[in-house]
Formats: C-alpha cells, sequence, structure tokens
C-alpha cells in the first residue's frame, strides 16, 4: 500500500490515545517502583491494563480500520513498557524492598537471581508480542499463541497487593510466566461479558483507596490473584490433555 502521508496526526485515532494512556501508567509505574512506592507501582499497572483493555475496544466500537498497522504497533509497544519492562523493574524493586533481600545496601546473590528473573520477563514480552504482530493476520485460531503479555503485569501487581506476597514464589511465577508468554501453549480471549465485569467490578475495588481487608488480605485483589492463575494452568491443563489425547 502506497503511503502518501507520513505526519502523526493522519495515523492517530481516538483508541491510540488510550494506547498511550496504557503506556503513561506503565511509565509511572516504573517510576513508582524505583522510588519504592511498591503499592503504588502494582496499582499503576493494573491501570495501565485497564486502557489496555479500553484501546480494543474503543477500536471495535468505532470500527476502526487500522491500514497501516499503526494502531497494532502503537499498542504493542505500549504494552512492552507497561506489561514487561513495568513488571520487570517491579519485582526486582519489590524484591529489593518487600522481600528485604538486599544486605545493608550490598548486592546480595538474590539480587542478581532478581535482575536474571526480571530481564527474562522483558524478553520473552518482547519476543512475544513480535510474534504476535507478525503471526496475527495468519492465524485462524481467535485466541493467543503463548499466554498474553499482561498477564505479567496483572499476576505480579494483584499479588503485590493481596497482603501475602512472598518474592521466592513471585520469582517462580514470572519465570512461568515469561516461558509460557514464548511456548505454543493456545489461550482463549475471555469475551464472556459477565465473567469480565466481573473482573472489571474487582480490578477496581482492589485499586481503590478504601480496600475490602480482611485478615490484612485485599480480598478483591486475591480474588484477581487466584483467577489469573487459574488461567495460566489453564493452558497448561488443556496442553497436556491434548497430549494425552494424541
Amino acid at each position: 500500500m502506497e503511503l502518501k502521508k507520513t505526519n502523526i496526526g493522519f495515523f492517530m485515532a481516538v483508541p491510540d490515545l488510550i494506547s498511550l494512556l496504557n503506556l503513561s501508567f506503565g511509565f509511572l509505574a516504573i517510576l513508582m517502583a524505583i522510588n519504592n512506592q511498591i503499592y503504588i507501582s502494582a496499582i499503576f499497572i493494573i491501570i495501565a491494563l485497564i486502557f489496555d483493555s479500553l484501546d480494543g475496544w474503543i477500536a471495535r466500537k468505532l470500527s476502526r480500520i487500522d491500514n497501516y498497522g499503526f494502531g497494532k504497533n502503537i499498542d504493542s509497544l505500549s504494552d512492552i513498557v507497561s506489561f514487561g519492562v513495568a513488571p520487570g523493574i517491579l519485582l526486582y524493586c519489590s524484591g529489593r524492598y518487600i522481600g528485604t533481600i538486599g544486605l545493608l545496601g550490598q548486592f546480595h546473590y538474590l539480587d542478581y537471581l532478581l535482575a536474571f528473573v526480571a530481564l527474562f520477563v522483558v524478553i520473552c514480552g518482547v519476543l512475544r508480542l513480535t510474534r504476535f504482530n507478525v503471526i496475527a493476520d495468519n492465524l485462524d485460531f481467535k485466541g493467543f499463541i503463548g499466554i498474553p503479555i499482561p498477564t505479567a503485569g496483572i499476576v505480579l501487581s494483584s499479588f503485590i497487593l493481596t497482603g501475602f506476597f512472598n518474592i521466592y514464589f513471585a520469582m517462580i511465577l514470572m519465570m512461568v510466566v515469561g516461558i509460557l508468554m514464548i511456548s505454543n501453549i493456545k489461550y482463549s480471549k475471555l469475551n464472556n461479558p459477565k465473567l469480565l465485569l466481573i473482573c472489571a467490578i474487582l480490578v477496581i475495588l482492589a485499586i481503590i483507596p478504601y480496600k475490602i481487608i480482611y485478615l490484612n488480605i485485599n480480598i478483591p485483589a486475591t480474588i484477581i490473584f487466584i483467577i489469573t492463575l487459574i488461567y495460566i494452568l489453564y493452558g497448561l491443563l488443556g496442553r497436556l490433555i491434548i497430549k494425552e489425547n494424541n
């Protein structure tokens, strides 16, 4: 297709502005994590997820025709920041702050392990989104090949907000999510309106200032965390069942 215009305004549409809000909160989440505002960082990643969900919905409502792939690319690049880089940095900083791994300001061997896992998540996120952009228009399957990258953001953020965060389990969990992102395991899209509504309500309840807490546990965040774990296991169990049947 011949490109006649190159100015940004020619490519931009309303959904792209929503994608930039996703990017903005991902960037702010990074700043908060670096400044040891771990819980605020987790909340900002969840807010980024809300905008990531909205941009596609708005694009469908407006019947946007993305002839040049601008919308797809700005969405993917925003996702890399919000659900790749931000969770990676949040994982590292939460280990240093909540996990108290650092010893008197000196690097401990677990700090190196944290850095490795964080980088691994970022690399897997980049690979997953690059593959998605390459194969998205050439697949009959309507779901995802490899777990979608927002999973890395929501599972870590909700875990931090639950009230029973454990850095060691978080590292293992993020390694698993990273591997699943670059795997060939198929994951279905969550298209059930009632389920999406319930998840949306839980997300809002998890991030509001007046949280629903019982025994120091953030109930909505815990439910989101459990739902995300079930979604992660769903793909793994589905793959095992297919292998057994074959």
